[in-house]
């Protein structure tokens, strides 16, 4: 897939299709290459580029609220998410992360309940050009416990689910030493049912934080924080094994 942009318009088709807009219209050769100029039959030029993570988050087909880019750097960050891990994921949604993950290089094993988020999911990860080490599977973590735990065990488990504390308490069954656990939640609650499981389980380097970015306004009057209000997005449990 590639992006055709125009200002501050962007498009997401693969090499080969048209591109219809009241602009004209593009056709877009099967070797297009990123930084590649395409004109319209109008004379309207539009730039190719090349889909990055960023892009990811604005183009692929949503199915609810996507994990932020700002979370997704922090669970990377604080895991050390790399080439070559193996990673549990559950609660897929749009796939935003699982995207990401499997971008950097890592195997990737995500769960979505729903069938239809999860065919949605499917085909993210085509367009995403991960499909190949993103699996989604359709079903319910939680009854799959025993027998992912029998299994080669994971380097990254991440969850972004409401029954996450009760996949937290086999967390140590699931992680290979040293492996990194890490929970979203838009929900205090949830966070803190995670941080007793992960307790519980024995878990180390147990942390929440909460994630708020707050936007600059430049201007020639000066430089100040936004009054667009304070940017909370959720809370982040962090743990090791």
């Amino acid at each position: 897939m590639i992006l055709l942009v125009h200002g501050d318009r962007e498009y997401l088709r693969e090499p080969g299709d048209e591109l219809h807009t009241d602009l004209g219209v593009v056709e877009i050769p099967e070797d297009v290459e990123s930084g590649d100029t395409l004109e319209t039959h109008l004379g309207e030029a539009f730039r190719a580029r090349e889909l990055r993570g960023p892009d990811l988050f604005n183009h692929l087909e949503r199915t609810g609220a996507p994990m932020m880019p700002r979370d997704i750097g922090l669970v990377i960050g604080h895991t050390g998410a790399s080439a070559g891990d193996r990673v549990l994921d559950a609660g897929t949604g749009t796939g935003i992360l699982a995207a990401y993950l499997g971008r950097l290089g890592a195997e990737v094993t995500t769960y979505e309940q729903d069938a239809e988020f999860a065919e949605v999911a499917r085909d993210n990860m085509a367009v995403a050009g991960v499909d190949d080490t993103v699996e989604v599977r359709t079903g319910d973590i939680t009854e799959e416990i025993d027998v992912l735990a029998d299994g080669e065990p994971f380097d990254l488990l991440t969850l972004d689910t409401e029954d996450a504390p009760e996949v937290v308490a086999d967390a140590a069954d699931l992680l290979a030493y040293g492996g990194y656990l890490a929970v979203y939640s838009p929900f205090v609650e949830n966070s803190r049912a995670s941080v007793e499981a992960a307790e519980a389980a024995g878990l180390a380097d147990i942390e929440t934080v909460e994630t708020i970015q707050r936007e600059l306004t430049v201007d020639d009057r000066g430089t100040r924080p936004s009054t667009a209000g304070v940017g909370h997005t959720g809370y982040l449990t962090f743990a090791r094994r």
